[in-house]
């Protein structure tokens, strides 16, 4: 089988990291991967924001939660890094473009080695004052909305099977 397909198929989301920081140069990879996804009308309007820094990256968790119906003590898991996707909502396919964006990143890190998951609440967590002074600090002006935290680590758990897939689903015209 090809291998990107391959990689699509095995992909999993990790819900527990180990502490160590990924190296910059894969990570950068991975922001690649993100900027390469298809977009409407050629637009490339979705905004990633790497964060690496600590005390960023829990003040991101801490805004997060807020917004968790699980209260989650970490909603990230204990990921050393948050790639975070925002998107000018000026664009009629922003959502759409984020979303690419967040899927090619994902299958990126699993390719390379890294665990990561999509972490929903980001567009409450930029919709928040604490968030939009984020992104003020950052010189993103405009009206963006968070579309997703691609949490990136060291797994520490072991990749699970894919669970079998739902029947159904495809109808051939």
């Amino acid at each position: 089988m090809n291998e990107i397909l391959q990689g699509i198929r095995n992909r999993r989301s990790c819900k527990k990291f180990k502490p160590d920081m990924v190296p910059m140069e894969i990570i950068d990879q991975i922001i690649e991967a993100g900027l390469y996804a298809p977009n409407g009308m050629g637009k490339q309007s979705p905004v990633i924001l790497a964060v690496t820094d600590k005390e960023t990256r829990d003040k991101l968790s801490r805004l997060n939660r807020k917004y968790d119906p699980f209260k989650r003590e970490d909603p990230f898991y204990g990921a050393p890094v948050v790639l975070v996707v925002i998107a000018p909502k000026n664009i009629p396919t922003y959502i759409y473009d984020g979303s690419l964006v967040m899927g090619n990143m994902l299958l990126a890190a699993d390719a390379l080695g890294i665990g990561g998951c999509w972490i929903h609440r980001a567009k409450e967590t930029f919709a928040d004052p604490e968030g939009k002074e984020i992104l003020a600090s950052l010189g993103i002006e405009g009206e963006f909305e968070g579309i997703g935290n691609c949490i990136l680590g060291y797994p520490d758990v072991e990749k699970k099977e894919a669970a079998p897939r739902n029947p159904n689903r495809v109808f051939k015209i």
